[in-house]
């Protein structure tokens, strides 16, 4: 039947809720095949190994119903089982226009801030259609189905919440798009990797504390990012070209990034990285990691040494962007389906052209511009952002490995 045609029909809501077992919905439909009822909706929830099932169906014919529910609530006994049936007319009522997937994540989720969130959601005017649990470890991991507000505006407003309550929300307008964002590329320095780079070239030359300064002021966007680049870069002039292996060895990947990227490979996405680092790094990062995009600065190296230059096209704020358009293209991936991550002032034009921008452990100047905001150590919880469950990414490595 139709929307339309269900509307005034009678009904009945089956719930059963007890302990979960194998059996329980094929019996509890087995029982209801004897009274030709047909099903209308079905929603099942397991937590903590008791169930709670929903079956909404047509009424039976006439002088029917009272033995439906006899034999209901006997066959409910009999499992160890409760049963409530409830009378009533047609299915849900429409949700409402505006569909949006929030997802909350805490470590830990308190009640306090759960009980903020939902509240802050009914009050911009939307509903709770569904809630459904993304991942317990190494997060909380919760997606709230809203309706009833459109995506823009209830963001704004849980932004502001998520601040104050010091959990991470993202909110990302329902859809087949969701599924459908192909592209994720991500900065490097303290995104895809937990160092900065020039930091360690820097350490081999001495002037870490020189570099380490001027790096922060222009993640923080006090400087202007071309020319702190070359200010830094110039401090490692004369250095053996031999540091670039041992800088390589001493990179460490973000915890959760082979998880993502392994994932994300694995669902058809491709992967790309975007650094004002150099392409002395980035390079051994596309071949060990499988990226299928990679672009930084290159440092000039002249005669076995540093020259204390960088050749060709700056990889600084717009060419980040710019980059994010061009790796698009070459995917052919709309603009709209890509995934920005970032945690710097230089990252923010590309998180804003992205269909959906991350700010990743970020300054406080990327997270009040950015889409969404993740400020826990663990790179692949980017994939709940995304609908991807822990348990569909243990899955897939547990098949991997068989």
């Amino acid at each position: 039947m139709s929307a339309s045609q269900t509307s005034d029909v009678p009904t009945l809501l089956v719930k059963i809720f007890g302990r979960d077992r194998p059996g329980i919905t094929a019996g509890l439909f087995d029982t209801l095949a004897a009274f030709s009822v047909d099903v209308v909706d079905i929603e099942q929830v397991v937590t903590r190994g008791r169930m709670v099932l929903c079956a909404l169906v047509t009424e039976p014919p006439t002088g029917l119903e009272g033995e439906l529910r006899a034999t209901v609530h006997s066959w409910a006994e009999s499992m160890k089982m409760q049963a409530e049936i409830i009378s009533g007319h047609g299915d849900n009522r429409p949700r409402g226009h505006g569909r949006s997937l929030v997802t909350v994540l805490g470590h830990p989720l308190t009640a306090e801030a759960t009980a903020a969130i939902t509240a802050r959601i009914t009050k911009a005017g939307g509903n709770i259609d569904r809630i459904f649990r993304l991942a317990k470890y190494p997060v909380t991991a919760v997606e709230f189905a809203v309706s009833g507000v459109e995506t823009e505006p209830l963001r704004t407003v849980l932004a502001v919440e998520a601040a104050a309550l010091g959990v991470d929300v993202a909110v990302v307008a329902a859809g087949l798009h969701r599924r459908a964002q192909r592209l994720v590329v991500m900065d490097v320095d303290s995104t895809l990797i937990q160092d900065e780079v020039i930091e360690l070239f820097a350490a081999h030359a001495g002037c870490e504390d020189e570099v380490a300064e001027v790096t922060a002021a222009a993640m923080r966007g006090e400087l202007d990012f071309e020319q702190s680049l070359h200010a830094r870069v110039a401090l490692l002039k004369g250095l053996d070209a031999s540091v670039v292996d041992k800088v390589r060895s001493e990179v460490r990947l973000t915890p959760g990034a082979r998880t993502l990227i392994r994932t994300l490979k694995r669902l058809g996405y491709q992967v790309g990285v975007v650094s004002g680092g150099f392409t002395q790094v980035t390079d051994d990062l596309q071949e060990r990691l499988g990226l299928d995009f990679a672009q930084a600065n290159t440092l000039e190296i002249v005669d076995g040494r540093l020259t204390g230059r960088v050749t060709g096209e700056i990889v600084d704020r717009a060419g980040k962007a710019r980059l994010l358009r061009r790796f698009a293209a070459e995917a052919g991936v709309p603009l709209a389906q890509t995934v920005a991550i970032g945690d710097g002032a230089n990252d923010l034009d590309m998180l804003n052209s992205a269909g959906l921008g991350v700010a990743f452990n970020a300054k406080p100047v990327v997270r009040e511009a950015a889409h969404t905001a993740v400020n826990v150590p663990f790179l692949d919880t980017v994939l709940y952002l995304l609908g991807v469950t822990r348990e569909e990414v243990e899955a897939a490595d547990a098949h991997e490995e068989d």
